[in-house]
């Protein structure tokens, strides 16, 4: 069996698909201010739907991009913090990882 898809629910979908599109490949698909499909490249469908109201997940709710290298990690760290994104520095926990909130109110890992 092959996890399908993934729904997110978000403050701002435009702005999540555009961060999940630039930082993370994501293709997109279609959709419009209160709904956008992304596609990885292992056709992984992650949709996006606007909320109503407040957007609440629990504190550790996160999605995860594994990359190859460290470098890796360390270079798309690099571009979020010149693009202006509040991150810590990459760290060795259970991988070399760090976390960033995406626009529209969840949390994602990078990791190797």
């Amino acid at each position: 069996m092959k996890l399908n898809h993934i729904n997110l629910t978000v403050t701002d979908v435009p702005a999540a698909a555009a961060f999940l599109e630039k930082y993370f490949d994501l293709q997109n698909h279609g959709g419009n201010k209160g709904f956008a499909a992304l596609m990885d490249d292992g056709q992984l469908v992650l949709t996006l739907m606007k909320g109503k109201g407040e957007i609440k997940y629990p504190e550790t709710f996160h999605i995860g991009f594994g990359q190859e290298t460290e470098k890796q990690v360390n270079e798309i760290y690099m571009r979020l913090k010149a693009d202006g994104f509040d991150v810590q520095p990459p760290e060795r926990h259970h991988a070399w990882t760090f976390y960033v909130t995406a626009p529209g109110g969840f949390t994602v890992e990078v990791l190797c």
